[in-house]
């Protein structure tokens, strides 16, 4: 968000600030044009006035020798301010063929100048004086003539620059117009969709702390991004880990029920059944019972040592011993439990079939751990996996080094009928079994074992068929505690 956030400012300031510097140009450009046309308007306007002062000299010289002549002083004021005129126009800044132009029509003023002086000063030669003045006369009219060409050049030209120059002003003024206009907009828009992106994503955690607040551990945030999508991220961990503390703490609270329990099913039940073994023991001892008597008596103290076993997983489940830690390789602990515990499950044959192991075991290194807690994992596992193949199957035992170097997998599979998946969450729970006469203690305990030692065991349903359990054990230093 702080990204767009930038992107955004950054691509809005460039906009107006290069609108603003064209602004700033065109003003500047279009002030320096007004200057160049009004001192163009005040050139045109001193040609005017050297035409109109042409065109009096003239008249002069046509009134000449009538009733309507001017007086000879006011005819040669008339012709000095021809030729100021002209000497005025070179003070002004001009192209190279302008001066050239400004240099002619200074030689064609100063012949028509010459001209007029003899006009002026001829007195008795009144045919000389006729040839004189027409001479006269018609450098005035080519002077005129020429002036006024000037003129016309130079008005086209100048009104061509003026509209060039009110065209570029109207186009300014459209320019800030819209700047104007837009640019609270803009700032509105631009507000708009940065609180926006902000507001939105901080309600989203908002609501979801209050449901977070009010104990839905399931709840995700989805569909956030950039810094809210990390916020998220971290969210999901925190509702996670929290869920998982909160799992931890009632299973906690389950096994301190469960010590108690324990310790008064011990207390209470242990001993009397002790005693009750002990009588049909020697009951069963008795020569005066007959031999049907007898098989029921050994059923009852049959029945009644598995109570005990039962006892004492339950106790050790609700009190687990500390595992006593050294340096273990799994694979070992491994094949010594599929070579002497299940040999005879693995070369007798079940109902339907026989039982085939598959093992693919990677080199792995050490890890601290307890052996005979491994072991007896292992045993429950393999156990569980031949019960759920009566008719005969592969147990599979796979193990490997993570890519992490850090922790080592095992993998203990079957070709059974599998769980169903609304109950695969449940199968590591206390007192939770899919047999007919389990007890849910086993997988419970392997579970609580494999914790105990930094671990993770899940179980899923393999696409094929059939469960795979899998854990997943630290490779600690020597010496490390569990």
């Amino acid at each position: 968000m702080k990204r767009k956030i930038v992107i955004g400012l950054a691509i809005y300031s460039i906009v107006f600030l290069s609108a603003g510097v064209y602004v700033i140009r065109t003003i500047r450009n279009s002030t320096a044009s007004l200057d160049r046309l009004i001192t163009l308007h005040q050139v045109e306007i001193l040609r005017e006035h050297y035409l109109l002062e042409i065109k009096r000299v003239q008249s002069d010289l046509m009134l000449k020798d009538t009733e309507y002549s001017r007086a000879f002083d006011t005819f040669v004021t008339h012709v000095m301010g021809m030729g100021g005129l002209i000497e005025t126009c070179f003070e002004c800044h001009h192209s190279p063929r302008g001066v050239e132009r400004l240099n002619g029509l200074k030689r064609q003023t100063d012949r028509y100048k010459d001209a007029l002086s003899r006009v002026l000063t001829i007195r008795a030669n009144t045919a000389r004086l006729a040839a004189e003045k027409d001479t006269a006369f018609r450098i005035g009219e080519e002077l005129i003539g020429e002036v006024g060409e000037m003129i016309a050049f130079t008005t086209s030209r100048l009104e061509e620059n003026t509209q060039k120059a009110m065209s570029e002003i109207e186009r300014t003024k459209y320019i800030l117009y819209v700047l104007v206009a837009l640019g609270p907009l803009v700032s509105v828009l631009l507000g708009f969709g940065f609180i926006s992106g902000v507001t939105r994503p901080v309600k989203v955690l908002l609501e979801s702390t209050r449901k977070l607040k009010g104990g839905d551990l399931d709840h995700r945030i989805a569909g956030l991004k950039d810094e809210f999508g990390e916020v998220a991220a971290s969210f999901n961990e925190m509702a996670g880990s929290l869920k998982e503390q909160m799992q931890k703490m009632q299973r906690t609270e389950q096994m301190m029920v469960v010590g108690e329990l324990a310790a008064g099913l011990a207390h209470e039940i242990k001993n009397p059944m002790a005693g009750i073994k002990v009588a049909m023991s020697v009951l069963s001892q008795e020569a005066y019972i007959s031999p049907v008597d007898k098989e029921v008596l050994q059923k009852v103290v049959a029945e009644i040592t598995q109570l005990e076993v039962l006892m004492k997983s339950f106790l050790n489940f609700a009190k687990p011993q500390k595992p006593r830690l050294e340096s273990v390789n799994a694979n070992q602990v491994l094949n010594t439990t599929l070579t002497f515990h299940l040999k005879h499950h693995v070369l007798g044959s079940g109902e339907g079939g026989k039982i085939q192991v598959i093992k693919e075991l990677g080199e792995l290194p050490s890890i601290q751990a307890d052996p005979t807690q491994l072991q007896q994992v292992f045993l429950n596992l393999f156990l569980n996996a031949l019960q759920a193949m009566p008719r005969g199957g592969d147990l599979g035992v796979r193990t490997c080094l993570e890519e992490d170097g850090k922790t080592i997998r095992i993998e203990v599979s079957d070709t059974g009928n599998g769980i169903r998946e609304d109950l695969v969450g449940k199968v590591f729970q206390p007192f939770f079994t899919t047999k007919p006469k389990g007890t849910g203690l086993g997988l419970a305990l392997s579970r609580q074992m494999i914790e105990q030692h930094d671990g993770a065991i899940t179980v899923a349903n393999r696409p094929g068929g059939g469960v795979m359990i899998t854990i997943l054990l630290p490779v600690k230093a020597e010496g490390a505690a569990a």
